[in-house]
């Protein structure tokens, strides 16, 4: 990546598939969006440009690199892959691109708890990386194991798919009560439409939301 190529991405500013970041000196904490990007569509994450879009730099870009490097292989569970390049923006000033691959196996998490080697998983939403709830982790596992997902037709998915078309959307607790089914059947009902393409799932901050194919 040349230089004006970087300032043509840096002008579009942050979004699904580009994050910046003006340091890494806290590796552990720009863990979370690289987690982010390789349980979504992968994305650029830049060391050395500030949130108003200002290409500041680093002055020590090779040890940053190993740092973040070092990170990656320490808190992301599984392995992820990646690309890094350094884009040279003035005499001892660097950039560098950190180019996350979305993962083939998914979810990735970021790790909390290495005794016990529990985490939480991350995905990208427009320009935030978001915690990632039981049902989008049921299916981002899902989607990488490319297996047939088939359902019954019951009452309970007629009940949902009847307030999807006067709602438009739904979320696992309304389904749970309209059903009087418990939460993690709900769960378990709309992770497997979701899988079988019969549903799409809408991340936001506090909750997902469950519409029909091309719903907006």
């Amino acid at each position: 990546m040349t230089f004006a190529e970087l300032k043509k991405l840096v002008q579009k500013g942050e979004g699904l598939f580009t994050e910046f970041k003006r340091k890494a000196n806290h590796p552990d904490k720009i863990m979370k969006e690289v987690v982010a990007f390789a349980n979504t569509h992968g994305g650029k994450l830049l060391i050395g440009v500030d949130d108003d879009g200002t290409i500041a730099g680093l002055k020590y870009a090779n040890e940053d690199e190993f740092e973040l490097r070092k990170a990656i292989e320490v808190y992301c569970k599984p392995s992820i892959t990646y690309q890094v390049t350094k884009v040279f923006i003035a005499t001892n000033r660097t950039v560098l691109v950190f180019d996350i691959l979305p993962s083939t196996e998914k979810p990735v998490f970021l790790i909390y708890n290495f005794k016990k080697n529990t985490g939480v998983a991350y995905i990208r939403v427009a320009d935030q990386s978001l915690q990632a709830s039981r049902e989008m982790r049921k299916i981002l596992q899902g989607t990488t194991q490319n297996q047939d997902t088939v359902f019954m037709y019951t009452q309970k998915e007629q009940i949902l798919l009847q307030y999807i078309a006067k709602n438009t959307r739904i979320d696992v607790q309304t389904f749970a009560t309209i059903a009087n089914i418990p939460i993690n059947d709900a769960s378990d009902i709309l992770v497997r439409l979701t899988l079988s393409k019969v549903l799409q799932i809408q991340a936001e901050e506090m909750k997902d939301w469950f519409t029909e194919i091309g719903e907006n």
